[in-house]
């Protein structure tokens, strides 16, 4: 049973003139006209109006209480996070130097009120050396056979002979040519300038069966080419190459450096592959730009507090709010004379004694509190937390604010470059930033404390495990737990990622899970779970749908428009986000059928006749349908459906 709402005081405007008209006889008998045109009782109104105000104001105060209720239980809104993105910054010419962009770099978009984002690393750009060429053959299972690689650089270098880059006879997935450098290339934009032999005649140069690749800890990654001029090597022009992160150094035939390979993959479906080598005279590399982490921020920077009074229990509060979750670099310094002591962020004092430099700090309202010092009931005292000297000066090394769904712009939108670096002369983000969610509100947090309170903190049910996973990062929108069937076995935890895009433009790698969101649910939930249970983190088993209908347009509807709100419709029932009937996400394991899409379309304002709804399967990654159409498309308990590229046609 649940506590009725206290309303202190129920009168209204009404009741407080009929109630100071009543008293009337009792204080000023003469006064005998109580009409609304009386001068008097145009003040009794006046001041009505006046107390009602108060009231209201009054009977707020139960809310303020509840508010500071969740404080002293220690619920407080979650804080918001900071929307991230890729920038490529590209140079006006090819420099001899190193040309380094600092962390802290500033680029903001156009624009009146213009969304700033810093990079969040720094990147060095050098110039690369090739100081190795093998040619290394298919081992015979489509990878290349590193044991059997020759050297191929005296080739390259002579210029008066050509490379081929397949050198096998025949040639068979897997045949490579390695390409070594003396240093890293990780987040070098490359140019390749390709001075080629017509021979590798036979593909589709816009669709050509080769991998550009890179050695890095996790294995070879593919690199992103962003042009390619020659057609897949069959004519002189440029190749311009993205190098991911993470480029390290390896050791192949004896030879260590830095490698980056071109691998000849097989063909996919209406694909056609090479019927000879391609070949090369030159190749020439040169580094024309780079691309860094950047999020949604601005550096408040370093930022003195005030001294300490040597007291338990001190607050401070810093100059900005709302901050982002502070990194490695941003923490409480205390310094006194030529002393600098670094202490440690906590999120409560519940663990820390008396010698612990531990402090809080609320991301909302800035407040910097270190611990309290609490009488025991032995009558003893207890230090939660050391305390700062009196004297001693309390500074913030520095931190960044910002955040929100403000901060998820569109590709291409960040082009401004507020800090001045060397040789940059243009800068743009090619993928949307995403991740950018706000402070949690008020209302919702009082909905929320209930649950948490009553659920506890612990991971036990499979509701349990939903909750906290969503707790652990705002980046997190859904969750479904799903118990092992085997004893033991690992429970298998699914998150949808929330990656702040428009349904009509989510593909699947907006959903992968990155390494630092999974460390950040592993660390939240893991102290949570229960001894002798392990957690499996993983993304739901997206099935592509592509939906094609037949629709009758009424009389005076534009078809163009209709034909657009019909694809919104569609890629919005369909969004794990914010689909289904409730618009709560498309509920996992819930089939689809033809009917449902029908009934849909027939809503959409404008649509006067549904003819016809076919629903087929896609391949998300290789970006086609797969079989013939289906009045029913079924989905495992955990999976959800993302739509792909669905045809509206408008009579």
């Amino acid at each position: 049973m649940a506590f009725p709402k206290v309303n202190l005081d129920d009168r209204r405007f009404q009741d407080l003139v009929d109630e100071a008209k009543r008293l009337i006889p009792n204080y000023l008998p003469e006064w005998t006209n109580h009409n609304v045109a009386d001068p008097g009782v145009a003040l009794i109104e006046l001041f009505a109006w006046m107390t009602e105000l108060t009231l209201y104001r009054l009977n707020q105060i139960p809310d303020r209480l509840y508010e500071s209720f969740l404080d002293l239980v220690g619920v407080s809104p979650y804080p918001g996070a900071q929307a991230t993105t890729k920038l490529t910054f590209s140079f006006s010419n090819v420099p001899e130097e190193p040309v380094s962009i600092p962390f802290g770099t500033e680029v903001a978009s156009a624009g009146d009120s213009p969304v700033i984002f810093v990079t969040s690393d720094q990147l060095t750009i050098s110039q690369p050396k090739l100081v190795a060429v093998l040619s290394v053959p298919s081992s015979g299972d489509e990878e290349p056979d590193e044991g059997r690689a020759s050297d191929s650089l005296d080739e390259l270098m002579a210029q008066t002979e050509v490379l081929n880059i397949f050198s096998s006879d025949p040639m068979s997935p897997g045949d490579s040519t390695y390409f070594g450098f003396d240093q890293s290339l990780a987040g070098n934009l490359l140019r390749l300038t390709v001075e080629a032999e017509v021979e590798g005649v036979g593909i589709d140069p816009f669709r050509p069966p080769i991998a550009w690749e890179v050695w890095s800890i996790d294995g070879w990654l593919n690199c992103e080419v962003r042009s390619d001029g020659t057609g897949g090597l069959n004519r002189d022009g440029e190749i311009v190459i993205a190098i991911p992160d993470g480029h390290v150094g390896l050791a192949v035939a004896g030879t260590r450096a830095f490698w980056m390979r071109i691998r000849l993959t097989v063909p996919e479906i209406d694909q056609p592959t090479y019927q000879s080598t391609p070949s090369v005279r030159t190749l020439d590399f040169a580094a024309i730009g780079g691309t860094v982490s950047a999020e949604h921020s601005e550096i408040a920077g370093e930022e003195f507090l005030g001294l300490s009074a040597g007291e338990p229990g001190q607050s401070f509060s810093v100059q900005s709010v709302p901050a982002l979750s502070r990194n490695e670099n941003e923490f409480v310094e205390i310094r006194f004379e030529d002393e600098n002591q670094q202490w440690v962020e906590v999120p409560n004092f519940s663990q820390s004694n008396g010698e612990d430099l531990h402090y809080t700090w609320d991301s909302r309202s800035g407040l910097i509190e270190f611990g309290p010092r609490v009488r025991q009931p032995n009558g003893s005292w207890r230090s939660y937390g050391a305390v700062p000297k009196a004297g001693e000066e309390i500074w913030v090394s520095g931190y960044r604010i910002g955040g929100g769904s403000v901060g998820n712009v569109g590709p291409n939108s960040l082009t401004i470059l507020r800090s001045a670096v060397p040789y940059v002369d243009r800068v743009t983000n090619l993928i949307p930033a995403s991740g950018g969610v706000n402070v949690e509100t008020l209302d919702n947090a009082k909905l929320r404390a209930p649950l948490s309170l009553v659920a506890g903190d612990r991971a036990v049910t499979a509701s349990d495990h939903e909750r906290l996973a969503i707790e652990s990062s705002p980046k997190i929108s859904r969750a479904l737990c799903i118990a092992s069937e085997n004893a033991g076995g690992p429970t298998s935890l699914i998150v949808v990622v929330d990656p702040a895009v428009t349904p009509d433009l989510l593909t699947i790698d907006d959903f992968v899970l990155g390494d630092d969101l999974i460390e950040e649910v592993t660390n939240y939930l893991s102290p949570r779970r229960l001894i002798g249970t392990s957690i499996e983190l993983r993304t739901p088993r997206y099935v592509g749908i592509s939906v094609t209908a037949l629709l009758t347009a009424a009389p005076g509807k534009n078809s163009a428009a209709l034909r657009q709100e019909c694809l919104e419709a569609v890629a919005n029932f369909l969004s794990p986000l914010s689909g289904g009937i409730n618009n709560s996400g498309w509920p996992f394991g819930q089939a689809l059928n033809a009917g449902a899409i029908s009934n849909l379309l027939a809503q959409v304002p404008g649509v006067e006749r549904v003819a016809e709804v076919a629903l087929f399967e896609a391949d998300l990654r290789n970006g086609r349908r797969i079989g013939d159409s289906k009045e029913v498309i079924p989905l495992e308990t955990d999976a959800l459906f993302l739509s792909f590229r669905p045809q509206i046609v408008v009579r």
